[in-house]
């Protein structure tokens, strides 16, 4: 059953397309993922269906109905998150502070009841607490709750930023570039990471240039350049793809992989 349905969208700057008319979909229960060179459109198409940018045409449908022009607090209300290529978190409050604010779309209590601390709006509190603590937890950072999130090295922002995305208690989880600046351990235990967030029941759509990764933790792969669609398949097909090997991947990853499986 397709989750995320996005139909020949397209979007240009001064001239420029950056999305050309690109369809695809996402299933429920998959890991898939987007590649492509620098420049290919894989962000613009995030923020497309993040929210953050409006199509010039094409549709965007999520869970059935149209969210293309919703804004994206609606968006994360409706159940789909995203992380950025660089963590955006307040760095001078703690690791569970920033992650609490991701349960914000989930609460409530009126203004009213926060200015008041009723006992509702206390009980509440004590829940998302709870819940951003096991967050914290399931991304392997319990020990560094308390600490401020500019205390943190690269990587555990990474991981932050993710428990942030997942306390929105999502249905479809976008990753942009997530294993950027992280090492070959840390990468190994991000794919790790989310393979289990798959199996918890959350669908993953994630942009990476990290190839080893890619082809071992998606179900399927689009490949994008110029903005426009040049494959689509399973990580085999598109390590096979003439097209694919010409414009990204390079006969030395073909190599590369068939020497692995040998």
């Amino acid at each position: 059953m397709a989750l995320l349905e996005v139909d020949t969208v397209r979007r240009s700057f001064g001239g420029v397309v950056a999305v050309d008319r690109v369809s695809f979909r996402v299933d429920q229960g998959q890991i898939k993922a987007i590649i492509g060179p620098n420049g290919a459109g894989k962000t613009s198409l995030f923020n497309i269906i993040s929210g953050l940018l409006k199509p010039e045409s094409g549709r965007v449908r999520f869970k059935g109905q149209d969210i293309g022009g919703r804004k994206p607090y609606q968006i994360a209300r409706a159940g789909l998150a995203r992380t950025f290529q660089n963590p955006s978190l307040f760095l001078q409050i703690s690791v569970l502070e920033n992650v609490m604010v991701g349960q914000h779309c989930r609460t409530r209590s009126e203004f009213a009841g926060c200015c008041l601390k009723t006992p509702g709006q206390r009980r509440e509190e004590r829940a998302m607490r709870d819940s951003a603590l096991a967050r914290i937890d399931y991304v392997g950072l319990a020990d560094r709750a308390a600490a401020p999130a500019g205390a943190l090295a690269f990587g555990q922002r990474r991981m932050v930023e993710l428990a942030r995305a997942l306390a929105t208690e999502p249905d479809l989880l976008l990753l942009d570039e997530p294993a950027s600046g992280l090492n070959m351990s840390e990468t190994d235990e991000l794919g790790q990471l989310i393979e289990k967030i798959r199996d918890s029941g959350v669908t993953v759509l994630l942009v990476e240039h990290d190839m080893s990764l890619v082809m071992n933790i998606s179900d399927e792969i689009l490949v994008l350049d110029n903005g426009a669609t040049i494959a689509e398949g399973s990580p085999l097909a598109i390590q096979n793809d003439p097209n694919v090997i010409a414009v990204y991947l390079g006969s030395d990853f073909k190599h590369a992989s068939a020497s692995q499986k040998s």
